[in-house]
């Protein structure tokens, strides 16, 4: 048998945008303008940059972008890249893309590392093709993707998802109603009785079953050795992912929140500590895609990286891409009438997508398609890795819970959306900064993420559309007073201006024609498009109040984040009053009252490890974060 020769690549690597006009094999004549101008952005500020974040219109091409900057890095510097897709049926989706249509060379790994593909391994460990694989397989205790130099995140928004998930513990009753219980029962009696009554279920109202608590963390302090027996005898046996997450916080607890809710327990520090993940902070580059990447720091928060490289499409300030047809049912008919519309309209688009905030609203929903359409239901799980279940058929709704990203409808596959229910606090540290302590201020960015995301999954290209229908009071209200659309794209603000005009006064046979000649994309409503357009033009986006203070804040914030991890609480003291003199914008009253809460508790940990003199900081702080938020009575 003959020796296999050594290939010598024949590619330009001048740049990744020279690189793709050197490969022949691909199927598309080549990169779009915008995909241009941000590879040379990137080529010209970004190649030395260890976090750099790229942001491109949905439907723009960011994919392409992403790809040919890890295949450039690939070739060039020898690099190992991977890939990171929110779910499994993106990254066949991704892979197929790269391989059918832009002639790239790549490998997807899903599933257990154990049934990774040798030759697969061979070539990313060889760098010799780009590995295509979903968030959950680089943050987890035991990654096969051990030393990557390059990681480039799709879909970067979501990784709020799937990132402070390798460092978050969380039980649900029920699911594991005893290990619920067995932690509750160490932290139980620091509740009032009115709230261990919640605890304990006692109360079916919705105000009961919504409440959530954080357990001081002086006293939490104080019963971490009880809570690591009851947990490592809870979860000695346990296979499902608790054990491992208990494993990623178990010695550092002092770091770490816990929440207490009727329906859950969530143990996590603020910040995920990602720089103690050696696969993702060891990375030459990690590169941060998304259409909404968001203001104020979040993106930094969610990564636990301090300085990100923002780079934008040049002439998309004004556009969009895709369109939608906004209904607001509710704002001229009753619930009945409501409800016979949305039922009527998912009848003629045939398949429909709702986004719900959580499981019981999906629950709900999945029982009224079945009652009110007698269509199949499809949940996320049905759906995540093929999408052909559910496309396949002409009539079907797909219900998701919390999924805001991920899942995506092009063209025919779905014309009707349905989202109900405004996107507040995903988790409980967020329902508590919400409720308890009133600094939502700091999630308002992410709230609109969501949002923008939600509303994007079914117009993925410039030439699709899709009828959005806005369901529920809280949304609705959101949506509808003009101070908070102002946050948003121009696009996306003529869209809901020009849908919120159209629902008034309507009855329901007017809701449904209008959607008719929507989805035939008649005449009549290319004239409305045309109104659209012109609303646009008149339109600019605002910046969300406190976003300066907040993105100047961040860096100090996860400098707290890293000594709280090393236990080092003079500096994590420091980096809290470091936070607070950024933050003066009153919107951000809420958020200094947990930063005032947060140096408190760090003052206080250095005087039980000998500290002098740090009983007194403990005591000031503590003080300054019960004047801003009286209603946390343990403060």
């Amino acid at each position: 048998m003959a020796f296999k020769p050594l290939a010598a690549s024949g590619l330009s690597l001048e740049s990744p945008e020279a690189l793709f006009r050197d490969i022949r094999i691909k199927k598309i004549l080549g990169l779009l303008s915008q995909q241009a101008d941000l590879l040379r952005e990137y080529t010209k500020q970004a190649v030395a940059e260890p976090d750099v974040a790229l942001q491109l219109p949905t439907g723009s091409g960011k994919t392409l972008v992403g790809l040919l900057i890890g295949e450039w890095r690939r070739r060039k510097f020898n690099e190992r890249v991977v890939y990171l897709c929110p779910t499994n049926q993106l990254v066949h989706q991704v892979a197929n893309q790269a391989t059918t249509q832009y002639g790239l060379k790549v490998n997807a790994f899903v599933g257990r590392k154990v049934e990774y593909d040798p030759g697969a391994k061979g070539e990313y460990i060889g760098a010799e093709a780009i590995a295509i694989t979903s968030y959950s397989s680089l943050f987890n205790t035991g990654p096969f993707f051990k030393n990557p130099n390059v990681v480039i995140l799709d879909d970067a928004h979501s990784a709020e998802n799937y990132i402070p998930k390798m460092w978050s513990l969380r039980i649900l009753r029920s699911e594991n109603q005893t290990a619920y219980e067995a932690v509750t029962g160490v932290f139980l009696n620091l509740l009032s009785w009115a709230d261990q009554q919640r605890v304990r279920g006692g109360s079916a109202s919705a105000w009961d079953q919504n409440w959530v608590e954080k357990i001081s963390t002086p006293k939490f302090f104080e019963r971490i050795p009880e809570l690591i027996n009851v947990l490592d005898a809870q979860l000695a046996e346990d296979e499902s992912d608790l054990r491992y997450s208990w494993r990623m916080v178990r010695d550092n607890l002092p770091a770490c929140h816990l929440y207490l809710s009727p329906r859950e327990i969530l143990l996590r520090p603020l910040i995920p500590p990602t720089f103690s993940h050696a696969p993702f902070a060891g990375a030459n580059q990690r590169v941060y895609m998304s259409a909404t990447l968001g203001d104020g720091g979040d993106l930094e928060r969610i990564s636990g990286r301090s300085k990100i490289l923002r780079l934008h499409v040049k002439g998309w300030e004004k556009q969009g891409i895709g369109r939608r047809f906004f209904l607001f049912p509710g704002r001229s008919l009753d619930e009945s009438d409501t409800d016979n519309t949305i039922a009527q309209v998912m009848q003629k688009g045939g398949r429909s997508l709702v986004i719900v905030p959580n499981d019981e609203n999906a629950s709900f929903y999945r029982d009224w398609v079945k009652k009110k359409l007698g269509f199949p239901t499809f949940d996320a799980r049905d759906i995540e890795t093929s999408k052909t279940p559910f496309t396949s058929v002409d009539n079907a709704v797909a219900v998701v819970a919390n999924r805001y990203d991920g899942i995506d409808f092009p063209g025919d596959e779905c014309r009707i959306l349905v989202v109900a229910g405004l996107p507040r606090a995903t988790n409980l540290q967020e329902k508590f900064f919400i409720n308890r302590l009133g600094a939502g201020a700091m999630l308002d960015d992410r709230i609109l993420t969501r949002m923008v995301q939600a509303f994007g999954r079914c117009t993925r290209s410039a030439t699709d559309y899709a009828a959005v229908v806005v369901e529920g009071e809280e949304l609705s209200t959101y949506l509808l007073a003009g101070d908070r659309r102002c946050f948003l794209h121009p696009e996306l603000q003529a869209e809901l201006q020009f849908g919120i005009e159209q629902s008034k006064h309507q009855t329901q046979a007017d809701f449904v024609d209008n959607v008719t000649e929507f989805l035939a994309q008649s005449k009549t409503w290319e004239e409305a498009d045309n109104q659209v357009v012109q609303l646009r033009d008149g339109l600019t986006r605002k910046d969300l109040p406190g976003t300066v203070d907040l993105q100047r804040a961040v860096k100090f914030e996860i400098e707290y984040a890293m000594a709280m991890w090393r236990a080092d609480y003079p500096a994590a003291l420091e980096a809290c009053r470091a936070v607070l003199a950024q933050l003066n914008d009153p919107v951000l009253r809420g958020y200094r009252a947990l930063w005032s809460y947060l140096a408190g508790s760090a003052a206080w940990l250095g005087f039980k490890t000998g500290l002098e003199g740090f009983d007194q900081h403990a005591r000031t702080q503590f003080a300054a974060a019960q004047k801003a938020a009286p209603a946390v009575s343990w403060l």
